[in-house]
């Protein structure tokens, strides 16, 4: 029988989708841009792991706060959950409700026995990772030794360096920069559109029952869109729009990352509204059926200068802000996790499109044709 590899120093953690003590769909590739300690300890019903869940949470309570570290326990026993023997601990403690033992599985705390339903006929070994802030493994420690795993953990997570400092270099994120891809009295006629036709509340994608599915979640993403599709009197400003971005945002996109882009998706002015706060919490692009085409995100600012807040961040490289002018494009893998800080004043506008090529586009055909066969 088949087992999953030992996660070692400088290995990527697997994404994974799991319920939690968060909600249902917690989606873990969105927790980097701070140090992870993940701990498969299984179920609290035996002591000794039940002692080390103990000692991180009550402890070390005082080192997670989601800034700097958060912790996450693994659970394969209902239980746990039935019984409230353990519970999340806001900001910082959270716990994963494992009980197909998926997670287990994909981390190699679950070995042999994959299809029994019983937890007296599993083979489990607990564990604790630390992560990095881009989800890649710094420690492994066992929990075989209980004393020795909570004194070797203690010590780890006192000498941690600040966030933006743990790759020892300053990081920066993969990103293009490109000035002038609007001129700024076309960026006032996007804004003006936009005022004129108005925006309705903007959503995002999920995956749910084999489906991609649009949501709402004003604690998630708060920001308000028009969309130029159904509004053929809007022809020729999209044919302007097109014509800019082909002429001068395509050829650096060559140049900086060897890719032809041949297709643009969407054609929508955004707004972020101080007076509301307006934001959308770190995600990607790229991760449901239906989004899986897409190659490349645009963000085209179009009054960089009159707001506060409104800046992009992507948090597995740091904490830095990242702003184009007037007019300017930030240009980045939808692979890359990312988020637009909240406006804290005024009002940001900007045009956001993806991009991708033939090829991408074969896959976006194919995947909405076994949509509709499922």
């Amino acid at each position: 029988m088949s087992t999953k590899p030992i996660l070692s120093f400088g290995d990527s953690a697997p994404w994974f989708t799991c319920a939690s003590t968060a909600n249902q769909q917690f989606h873990f590739q969105t927790v980097a841009g701070r140090y992870i300690v993940l701990c498969f300890f299984g179920s609290t019903s035996i002591k000794k792991n039940a002692d080390v869940v103990e000692y991180l949470t009550r402890d070390l309570r005082h080192v997670f706060n989601d800034d700097h570290v958060s912790f996450f326990g693994i659970s394969i026993d209902p239980q746990d959950l039935q019984q409230q023997r353990i519970k999340s601990s806001m900001p910082g403690i959270r716990y994963f409700w494992d009980f197909d033992y998926q997670v287990s599985r994909l981390y190699g705390a679950l070995q042999g026995a994959e299809s029994s339903s019983s937890q007296s006929q599993i083979n489990y070994h607990p564990f604790t990772l630390i992560l990095d802030p881009s989800l890649r493994v710094l420690h492994r420690l066992s929990m075989a030794n209980t004393d020795q795993h909570n004194q070797q953990i203690s010590a780890i997570l006192s000498q941690l360096p600040a966030v933006d400092d743990h790759a020892g270099v300053t990081l920066h994120a993969p990103i293009l920069i490109v000035p002038r891809v609007f001129e700024p009295k076309f960026c006032q006629q996007l804004i003006e559109l936009y005022k004129t036709y108005g925006g309705g509340e903007s959503g995002f994608m999920r995956d749910q029952g084999g489906k991609t599915v649009g949501m709402l979640d004003p604690s998630f993403k708060r920001r308000q869109d028009f969309f130029f599709a159904n509004h053929p009197e809007l022809a020729t400003m999209r044919r302007e729009i097109q014509a800019r971005i082909v002429q001068r945002l395509l050829p650096e996109i060559t140049k900086a990352y060897n890719f032809n882009v041949t297709r643009i998706e969407r054609y929508v002015v955004a707004c972020y509204e101080g007076v509301k706060g307006g934001f959308f919490r770190p995600h990607r692009d790229n991760t449901t059926h239906d989004t899986a085409h897409r190659r490349f995100a645009c963000t085209i600012n179009l009054n960089a200068e009159d707001y506060c807040g409104g800046d992009l961040r992507f948090p597995e490289f740091g904490r830095r802000l990242y702003r184009a002018p007037t007019g300017g494009a930030v240009v980045f893998s939808c692979s890359l996790l990312h988020e637009a800080t909240p406006v804290t004043k005024v009002v940001r506008y900007a045009f956001l499109p993806f991009f991708y090529d033939e090829e991408a586009a074969k896959t976006r055909l194919e995947n909405k044709i076994s949509a509709l066969e499922t």
